[in-house]
């Protein structure tokens, strides 16, 4: 599972810098037509539009497979390795698996409600924009798979470990 979550790590990182290097060059071409030529093509704002909203889905994957969400840690770091702190980490788990749940069946459902709807620069389907959702919501249970198998293995380690006799050593005679 190790080597599929580094190689999904590694085609959202290219992604995502071809897109912002793509969203940065049509910006820029952008505002040279419109200030240099008092032209601006239809397309490119929609285009940059688009692109910056797939980078910030796949970003978002991309950023949680890297443990680099932003997050309050008061209390996880507070407690860790207590038996609250192990109950903390797993609500904290149960509720990203409602979150991207959620994400995965509202984006699949607004993907088929906005799939009859066309962008009037590009002429693309809405539902290519809407797509990224469920997407970026199968990448994250990815990532949250991993993270709770981790976490898993953490509270078992740490209760057998808490729970082995230590051995006694003979008397020294």
């Amino acid at each position: 599972m190790e080597k599929l979550l580094k190689f999904v790590r590694a085609i959202l990182f290219y992604i995502s810098v071809i897109a912002m290097g793509a969203m940065l060059a049509i910006i820029f071409y952008q505002v040279i037509t419109r200030y240099v030529f008092n032209f601006s093509p239809d397309w490119s704002e929609e285009l940059a539009r688009m692109l910056f909203v797939w980078v910030v889905f796949l970003g978002s994957a991309l950023i949680m497979g890297e443990e680099g969400h932003l997050a309050v840690q008061i209390l996880p770091r507070k407690f860790e390795g207590t038996a609250f702190g192990d109950f903390l980490q797993i609500c904290i788990n149960v509720c990203s698996y409602i979150f991207i749940g959620l994400l995965i069946v509202q984006g699949t459902k607004m993907t088929r409600t906005m799939s009859f709807q066309t962008s009037p620069g590009l002429g693309l389907s809405m539902s290519f924009v809407y797509f990224v959702m469920p997407l970026s919501g199968l990448l994250m249970l990815l990532y949250l798979i991993k993270d709770s198998i981790r976490i898993y293995r953490c509270i078992v380690t740490r209760r057998q470990s808490a729970c082995e006799v230590p051995q006694q050593t003979p008397p020294a005679e």
